[in-house]
């Protein structure tokens, strides 16, 4: 167990002669996924596909393929009745605003991916909205 002070030594040394690798995680404008929101957000069994849940602190028009309509839609009507989230957390989280939503989907890898985008969204616990966007991706089996 090092002191304060000496932890802060060896990281400013390590941090001088190796700056890389100081440098944990993605950009924070890289989606970032979470195996938790998977639970939060999507159907307990999918059946033909699987699911991927990321946030990004990037704005939903940037996310978004320009060709995709965006729209403001009621919370419920954004995320749908697939996953374990509590209904009314939510609807009291969005206090009558409306988040706004793209829907739209690409080939990738030769598979089809459905992709839900929603800014701004409800963090883990359902407490606070944050910026940025929720990505939730549907990977559709051949």
């Amino acid at each position: 167990m090092y002191s304060s002070l000496c932890a802060g030594v060896k990281r400013a040394a390590v941090a001088a002669l190796f700056p890389p690798l100081l440098a944990f995680g993605p950009p924070a404008d890289e989606p970032r996924c979470d195996p938790a929101l998977i639970v939060l957000w999507t159907p307990r069994f999918p059946q033909l596909g699987s699911y991927e849940v990321c946030t990004t602190s990037r704005a939903l028009t940037e996310v978004a393929d320009p060709s995709w309509r965006i729209e403001a839609m009621a919370p419920l009507d954004a995320f749908g009745d697939a996953g374990s989230f509590n209904k009314a957390a939510v609807s009291r989280l969005y206090r009558g605003r409306r988040p706004t939503v793209a829907h739209g989907w690409r080939e990738e890898n030769g598979r089809v991916v459905s992709i839900t985008l929603v800014s701004p969204y409800p963090n883990r616990q359902l407490r606070a909205l944050e910026p940025g966007t929720l990505i939730i991706r549907y990977f559709v089996f051949e």
